[in-house]
């Protein structure tokens, strides 16, 4: 069965395929990364047509490097907070690159990719934390072993390597707007006063 997120914008690329059966392709893992075109760049369909394999190397001097590159992500989040998705969240998106969490590789397999169009060092959007909250959440609920602690950044599954999301991400803002952490905040309180309510009975 395909998942797709009901609010993005459909824009299907070649450049995925299947997970690996059984426990090895179950999905587990959510990466946030982050992507401009040129670097620096904001607007304009280059982000796509690089998912598509149609970015034309003669565009900007800066792209002959990513001639012949074959890359996707599930989704990615403009700077106006729009989603666009790339690849059905039950295929393999090609967005790791090498990579290893908690001492398992190939992390394609097992993960969730969403691009963030920005750069390491230029602050996110507040529409862009709302529309990766509210698609974040939607992902969770889809895939329940995605927890808290199996959220990272390209930075945490490729080390030396990548350094996305970047200082610029602000991951409280972001884990504080997700579903699962505001239940367990108000399970706290309501254990917290249905304690002191015990107190001063």
């Amino acid at each position: 069965m395909a998942i797709f997120y009901p609010q993005a914008q459909l824009h299907p690329c070649e450049h995925f395929n299947p997970r690996p059966e059984g426990n090895a392709g179950e999905v587990s893992l959510l990466v946030i990364h982050n992507i401009s075109l040129p670097a620096g760049y904001f607007g304009g369909n280059y982000i796509s047509q690089l998912f598509a394999g149609t970015l034309a190397s003669t565009a900007h001097p800066s792209f002959t490097e990513l001639e012949g590159l074959t890359v996707s992500a599930h989704a990615c989040i403009r700077r106006d907070g729009s989603v666009i998705q790339y690849v059905d969240f039950m295929q393999r998106a090609w967005h790791a690159g090498v990579s290893s969490f908690q001492g398992r590789s190939s992390c394609n397999d097992y993960s969730i990719g969403i691009e963030l169009e920005g750069t390491d060092t230029l602050p996110y959007t507040c529409a862009q934390y709302i529309a990766l909250a509210d698609l974040s959440n939607y992902i969770i609920a889809q895939f329940p072993k995605i927890t808290i602690g199996r959220i990272v950044g390209h930075n945490d599954i490729a080390p030396g390597r990548k350094t996305d999301p970047g200082v610029s991400f602000d991951w409280s803002r972001f884990r504080q707007s997700l579903e699962f952490m505001n239940t367990k905040t108000n399970t706290n309180t309501d254990t917290n006063q249905d304690n002191n309510k015990g107190l001063s009975a």
